[in-house]
Formats: structure tokens, sequence, C-alpha cells
């Protein structure tokens, strides 16, 4: 049998017991305590799972965790912190981008992989970005509008 799957999640090595097929999104939640994905659909449909794996952005619930050790893990958690929150997360309470907030986490590690490779996206490249990530509240113009302010936090004001 072999030893533990070694995955390296916000920057921390975690020795998991889950079989490499099982979920990402199921050894966040229930091996690592981590609140920030969430289980919205459980077929990659709504992003409310979303993390970052390397710099891309990925649906968890459907990621085995066996293809996520090849790369560190960013969940929310890591992106910032209460004390020192991300551009990102700073943006989105700026724009009050949420109502329920169920979706804000995969919304801003879609942005975040967004803004990673476009220092300047347009807000129709937003929109495609986010298209994947479902927001029932009705918050999608403030999240375009957090995106926006997150850009220019990030990278400053477009020439």
């Amino acid at each position: 049998m072999a030893g533990p799957l070694i995955i390296t999640v916000n920057d921390k090595k975690h020795a998991v017991q889950a079989s490499p097929d099982t979920p990402l999104l199921y050894v966040l939640r229930n091996e690592l305590n981590l609140n920030g994905p969430r289980m919205g659909c459980g077929l990659e449909q709504c992003g409310a799972c979303t993390v970052l794996l390397g710099a891309r952005a990925v649906k968890s619930c459907k990621t085995p965790v066996g293809e996520a050790a090849h790369a560190p893990i960013t969940t929310l958690e890591g992106l910032g912190s209460s004390e020192e929150l991300h551009p990102i997360q700073q943006a989105f309470l700026e724009e009050q981008a949420a109502q329920c907030g169920y979706c804000t986490s995969g919304m801003i590690m879609t942005v975040a992989e967004l803004l990673g490779r476009n220092h300047h996206p347009t807000d129709g490249q937003i929109l495609s970005a986010l298209d994947e990530n479902l927001c029932r509240c009705g918050s999608h113009t403030r999240i375009l509008r957090a995106a926006r302010r997150a850009a220019t936090l990030m990278w400053g004001e477009v020439a």
C-alpha cells in the first residue's frame, strides 16, 4: 500500500489520507478543514468550488486530488487573510459584490487567475472568464465592478 498523498495547499505541505481519485474539494473541506471552496453543483458547472492549481483556476469538485498533487493549490484562505486582504478580496468588499456570498470564493479565485494573466481585462474578458461561475443573487454588476477595481488595485490605472 502506498503512503499518504502529499499536496501543497496555501504554501503548506499536507499528507492526506484520501485515495488519489477523491475529489480535491472533499480533501480541502473534510481533511484540511478549509471553508473557502464550496460544494455547489458537484458537476463543474457553478464555480463555487474554484481554487487555483498553480496559476490555473480549476473546479475542485471534479478534480481528483491525485491530479492536484503536481502543483501548489491556493484557496481563498491562501489568497489573503483577515489581517491583510488580497486586492481582489478588498475590491469585492469595497464594491459589496455579494449578497448571500455562496459564489464569492469561486468568483474571487476565477478573477485571480484572470488578473494573473491579463492585468487590464476588458469588461467582455471579465464576463467571459466568469462565464462558468454562477451567482443566483444577481450581484453580477457588482462582481464586474469588483474585478475592474481589483485590476486597478493590483496593476494601476489603464493607460
